[in-house]
C-alpha cells in the first residue's frame, strides 16, 4: 500500500518546501517586474541585475531587497497613484460628455423653437425624449 509509506512528517515537509518554493517564485516575479518597470535604470543595469538573479539568486534577491526595497514600494505607490488619476480623469471625461439633465435639454429645445430652427412638433418630440 502506497499511502502507508507516507508519514505525516513527510507530508508536512513536502508542503513546507512547496510553500517556500512558491514564495521564492513570487519574490522573483516581484523583483523582475519592478526591475523592468523602473524607468530610471538603463538596459545594461537591468541586464546585469537579471544575470545576477540567474547565477546567484539568493544573494541577488537579498542585495536587491536591501538596496532597492524602499524604492520598490515608492515605485509601486507611484504606479497606483497614476492609475487612480487616469481612472478619475476618465470618469470625469465620461461624466462631462454624458447627456444633459432633462430641464437643460428642454431649455435648449425651447431656444431652438424660439429661434425658428425647429417647429412645434419637433420641439414636442425633443421634450418627450428628454422626459422619458
Amino acid at each position: 500500500m502506497v499511502l502507508a509509506d507516507v508519514s505525516f512528517i513527510d507530508l508536512f515537509w513536502s508542503m513546507l518546501w512547496f510553500f517556500f518554493l512558491f514564495i521564492w517564485i513570487v519574490i522573483l516575479v516581484r523583483i523582475l517586474g519592478d526591475l523592468f518597470r523602473d524607468r530610471s535604470l538603463s538596459g545594461v543595469a537591468k541586464t546585469l541585475w537579471v544575470l545576477f538573479l540567474v547565477f546567484l539568486p539568493f544573494l541577488a534577491v537579498f542585495v536587491y531587497l536591501i538596496g532597492r526595497g524602499d524604492g520598490m514600494a515608492e515605485r509601486e505607490m507611484g504606479r497606483h497613484l497614476r492609475a487612480e488619476e487616469q481612472f478619475e480623469g476618465h470618469v470625469r471625461d465620461v461624466a462631462a460628455t454624458g447627456e444633459a439633465p432633462p430641464a437643460e435639454q428642454i431649455a435648449r429645445a425651447k431656444e431652438l423653437l424660439d429661434a425658428g430652427t425647429i417647429d412645434q412638433s419637433e420641439f414636442d418630440r425633443l421634450k418627450a425624449k428628454a422626459l422619458s
